[in-house]
């Protein structure tokens, strides 16, 4: 597969692949890190790996200053005719290349929208460019998978329809990391896809958020605040940025 895949994957079949991920899930999960977590009720907020703008709008009606950046022209797009109801500003970026500098009171990084990269090193300029991107003390909130959990339940082979389309999916995992290669059939045509995570522990991401000076506070299993352990779905990290 190509190294470089999230340059391919997250264009038009992306929102029929997942589009159970709505308006109202995203409405759901902000609402609840809101009421789980002491942060700061306005200010700006940056929603790093933005999509279409489902959490940028969510966070955007409870009265923050949004901004959401995505590498995808397409998702972007759909973002910007998505929220024109809303005072929302979407830039392009590479999530290793973000120019802000001590900008944003709040980080938003959700859906798995980390560990894309081969090297580690990238992975930890992604985190340093967070945390240049931040105030001192501001907020991290990240929602990441759970690499035992994915481990431990990884469903080899499934297939569905959605719209008219059968889309198979074949999941493995390969040096650390989680590898799904998607192959959709539509009018008698097939296009594949691919995408990869790298399997990051909970002391991993640790290691990588703390060198690029963040604190964590604390570490969740799901959206409703359920202590994290191997069973747990996700891996929600809540930490702040150094002084």
């Amino acid at each position: 597969m190509d190294a470089n895949w999230y340059e391919k994957s997250f264009q038009e079949d992306y929102t029929t692949l997942y589009q159970h991920r709505d308006e109202l899930s995203a409405q759901r999960e902000i609402s609840s890190l809101l009421q789980h977590l002491p942060l700061p009720r306005s200010g700006k907020v940056l929603d790093l790996c933005c999509g279409d703008g489902r959490h940028s709008r969510a966070l955007a009606s409870h009265g923050y200053d949004v901004t959401g950046v995505d590498l995808s022209s397409y998702l972007l797009e759909r973002a910007k005719q998505k929220s024109k109801e809303y005072h929302i500003s979407f830039y392009q970026y590479d999530m290793r290349e973000i120019p802000f500098v001590n900008e944003f009171d709040i980080l938003f990084n959700l859906f798995t929208s980390f560990g894309y990269f081969i090297e580690d090193e990238e992975h930890q300029k992604v985190a340093q460019r967070m945390a240049r991107a931040l105030k001192p003390s501001g907020y991290l909130v990240m929602d990441f998978l759970n690499p035992i959990f994915v481990k431990e339940n990884l469903i080899p082979y499934s297939e569905r329809e959605v719209e008219g389309m059968k889309i198979e999916e074949r999941r493995k995992i390969e040096n650390e990391f989680v590898i799904k290669e998607i192959r959709i059939i539509e009018n008698g045509e097939e296009r594949k896809q691919w995408e990869r995570v790298r399997l990051y522990s909970e002391d991993q991401m640790r290691q990588i958020l703390n060198s690029a000076g963040f604190i964590i506070h604390n570490v969740y299993g799901d959206y409703d605040f359920t202590p994290y352990s191997s069973e747990s779905k996700r891996m929600i990290l809540y930490g702040q940025r150094q002084k």
